[in-house]
């Protein structure tokens, strides 16, 4: 029964529907999908029942229609008929039937093995099913009686299904509620109340100057984001349908001989690829082009790293970093290098480093047989001429000739008798497809240019449509996971492969990372940097990899932030940096030692402290050194000269206020308590030139507040001078992108450079990476611009944490 558009038909549907007994808003949904009705409708009549069955028939083939798998269509009229005849007749049976069938996929069927795979003729008689439901509460009584009838029943039936899957659903809810009732009694209001939530203990007070506190891990986080992927023996299964425009459809999927010799050659391993371009492809001259390609290595290249060879490691398997080398011209030996660097930074390591040009011998081979099977074609248009007849679906005048000739043409054009430009290999596909993609994509084309890998042999060129998926079969990778905008080119990936007869890899596509008070674009990216609007492509405000990098980001971190967003297909979602910065400082609160710098100093006097003194006090690197672990703490001077913030003092002191004041004590960490007992102020009556304290050698003063400081070394000698640079988000909006004026948005804070910080001797021996928690202030890492007479700080994230395990 045919489906045609129109409202007719589709009132034909919708009573046809009913007649099967579907509830009228099931029905009126099926509709609207037009794929669901079409498979709905030709189940109704290859069961014979177009002029109506009972309610629960109805609800099976429903099933059938949605589930079915399309690797075994053939089986479809058998299923039915125990369907229609009532030899399967619940939901659990039809659901080992599918999955029986998904395995037989277009092999013969074996009967009596199906019949036993889904319990066609068991009968559980009531005794038994009294008998397992005495056995299942007698297992979970105590957990029962505590939960009275709070109990979740919907356990207990799942406990029956897995003993007696074949037990009529019905009796089993009957018998479980009863027995429930008889082990419980009768209702009480206790069984009525809401349970009381538990009071959440307060945790013990923590040194706030000591340690950050780090919010417990998200619960999504813990989850296994590659739990998604199905293994390799699962490979049977349809990877796709691709739609003709004739009406056809072709249901790509492995033949058990291809997926057992798949296996066999892989050790049923699980293999992923991971790969790169090794060109520059931003043309704006070769110096330039090499210092954007090194560092505009982005977010997404960690996202696709963190899948790739994330997943193999998740299942013990391997992950190729293949570089696809097909642009002769475009390949670059440091390009290489650098991505190898990179891949090497963020923690992985590749299985087996390839080339696509290590294939082009089989490559070539495999574009003959195309020809051979009638699939592909040597063409003569102009690139021009291929656009506009692509754009109006017409074919090419060549795509007819005959496979001698195309055979004879693309040899000559391997033998470099043809001009460059003057013919290609097409692909044989659909022009007047949906799917722009399938629109006789180029397979080969002639390029006089030495390969820098291949070297002069060739002067004809696979194309990545051609390539990509073959050498994906050539080296038995498992799964072909790449971003949703290669989504569409799914359906010639699989037309190619199935039109060769090459084993097929599972296809999936993810969502790009999207994350807030930035730009993602590369020609955004490129604008804020021509036009210096940041400092270049590392510039630590950046999502690229290099700046993430100097802003000291660790490849740990990045990957906690990419493996806790999860591996999605929800396209535009929109993730707060500030779950990025969660991650950052998770990590970094374990393995950055503290120190401490004041970045705006105020001088503080000790009166009664000799000039020539010097006391020499312990600080911690860590909260929880121990005592007895002298590398957990750094030697810091105490003298009659030290800086505090000049934000933590005031002339008028409050109540809520920790900070010095005139006539009041503080801690200085570490070291002692001091009183303020004068300030001496600039000529304005205003500026606070200096403070005047007497420290407590004692300490048994006990001042609430503490602060960090600096003091001199010795006598007149400043303390270890900083540029310290304080980094914000790029943009004052979530999503810059999606404003006209993108650029009016960009936060004039997101860099605030101090230049006379001063810090404790111990930093003079930092280098560049190494990493630090300034107490109070944030972590900060050493930049690349340091000199010997001068260190820079980056500072990666403040010490405050607003990321919430709601926030995305």
């Amino acid at each position: 029964m045919p489906v045609k558009d129109g409202n007719s038909d589709k009132d034909k549907c919708l009573e046809l529907f009913l007649k099967i007994g579907l509830d009228e808003r099931t029905a009126r949904n099926t509709i609207a999908n037009n794929k669901v009705t079409a498979n709905l409708t030709a189940v109704i009549d290859e069961a014979g029942v177009t002029d109506g069955c009972s309610r629960t028939i109805g609800n099976l083939l429903y099933t059938v229609a949605t589930k079915y798998p399309a690797n075994a269509l053939p089986h479809r009229p058998t299923l039915l008929q125990y369907v229609v005849l009532s030899k399967i007749k619940t939901t659990a049976q039809l659901d080992a039937a599918l999955s029986f069938l998904a395995t037989t996929g277009l092999e013969t069927l074996d009967l009596k093995k199906f019949e036993e795979a889904c319990g066609v003729g068991v009968e559980v008689p009531i005794e038994k099913i009294k008998q397992t439901v005495n056995e299942v509460f007698e297992e979970h009584k105590a957990k029962i009686m505590e939960l009275r009838y709070r109990t979740n029943v919907g356990e207990l039936l799942g406990h029956m299904r897995k003993r007696q899957p074949w037990a009529d659903a019905k009796v089993v809810k009957q018998l479980v509620d009863a027995k429930l009732s008889e082990l419980l009694g009768e209702r009480t209001a206790a069984d009525d109340e809401k349970p009381s939530k538990k009071k959440k203990e307060k945790p013990p007070k923590v040194d706030k100057a000591a340690s950050v506190s780090t919010p417990e891990s998200p619960p999504e986080e813990d989850l296994n984001p590659y739990m998604i992927f199905p293994s390799p023996e699962e490979n049977f299964k349809v990877h796709t349908e691709v739609l003709f425009s004739n009406g056809s459809i072709l249901r790509c999927s492995n033949t058990k001989e291809l997926l057992d010799r798949h296996l066999k050659a892989a050790g049923g391993s699980v293999l992923t690829r991971f790969p790169p371009e090794p060109n520059g492809y931003l043309h704006i001259g070769h110096a330039k082009v090499c210092n954007m390609f090194h560092n505009m290595i982005d977010f997404f290249i960690a996202q696709a790293m963190f899948i790739d060879f994330g997943l193999a490691k998740d299942r013990g398997g391997g992950c190729y970093l293949r570089f696809d080398d097909t642009n002769p011209e475009a390949e670059k030996k440091e390009y290489i290098d650098h991505i190898e660097e990179i891949i090497q930074w963020m923690g992985w390591e590749p299985f087996k480093i390839t080339y696509t040009s290590d294939y082009f011998q089989e490559l070539y081979e495999l574009a003959v047989e195309l020809i051979r099977r009638g699939h592909a074609y040597v063409d003569h248009q102009t690139p021009d001429e291929i656009k506009e007849y692509r754009e109006k679906k017409m074919n090419s005048p060549w795509r007819d000739r005959p496979i001698s000739e195309s055979l004879k043409l693309f040899e000559d054009m391997r033998r470099g008798l043809i001009e460059e430009g003057k013919a290609t290999l097409r692909m044989k596909q659909d022009m007047q497809s949906d799917n722009y993609n399938m629109y006789d994509l180029i397979a080969y084309r002639i390029k006089f240019t030495p390969h820098p890998h291949a070297g002069d042999r060739w002067c004809i060129y696979p194309s990545y449509d051609f390539a990509h998926c073959i050498v994906d079969s050539l080296e038995n990778v498992t799964h072909s996971l790449c971003t949703l905008e290669f989504e569409t080119r799914r359906a010639s990936y699989y037309w190619l492969l199935h039109a060769l007869g090459l084993y097929q890899p599972y296809v999936w596509e993810y969502s790009r990372l999207n994350v807030s008070n930035t730009v993602m674009s590369k020609r955004k990216l490129n604008r804020l940097v021509t036009e210096k609007w940041v400092d270049g492509w590392d510039d630590p405000r950046l999502m690229t990899l290099a700046g993430l990098r100097r802003r000291g980001v660790t490849p740990t971190a990045i990957n906690a932030f990419v493996r806790g967003v999860g591996i999605t297909r929800s396209d535009g979602t929109l993730i707060s940096v500030e779950r990025l910065e969660y991650h950052v400082r998770e990590e970094l609160n374990r393995e950055a030692p503290r120190t401490m710098v004041v970045l705006h100093p105020l001088k503080v006097v000790i009166t009664n402290l000799e000039a020539s003194s010097k006391i020499e006090v312990d600080a911690k690197k860590w909260p929880d050194a121990k005592a007895d672990d002298a590398s957990a703490f750094y030697k810091v001077p105490f003298s009659n000269v030290v800086y505090i913030e000049h934000s933590d003092f005031r002339m008028q002191d409050s109540k809520d206020y920790y900070g010095l004041a005139p006539g009041k004590s503080v801690i200085l960490r570490y070291a002692f308590p001091i009183k303020c007992t004068e300030v001496v102020l600039a000529d304005d009556n205003k500026t606070i030139l200096e403070i005047r304290a007497e420290y407590d050698p004692s300490k048994t003063t006990k001042p609430k507040g503490v602060l960090h400081w600096v003091a001199q070394p010795s006598p007149g000698a400043d303390p270890v001078k900083l540029e310290v640079r304080l980094f914000d988000k790029l943009f004052l909006s979530e999503n810059p992108a999606e404003l006209d004026n993108w650029l009016g948005d960009l936060n004039p804070q997101s860099k605030v450079v101090i230049p006379n910080a001063y810090g404790v001797p111990s930093l003079q021996d930092a280098t560049v990476g190494d990493r630090f928690q300034f107490e109070r202030l944030g972590y900060f890492v050493v930049d690349q611009d340091s000199t010997p007479e001068k260190l820079v700080f980056n500072r990666t994230v403040t010490l405050r944490d607003s990321y919430t395990k709601g926030g995305k």
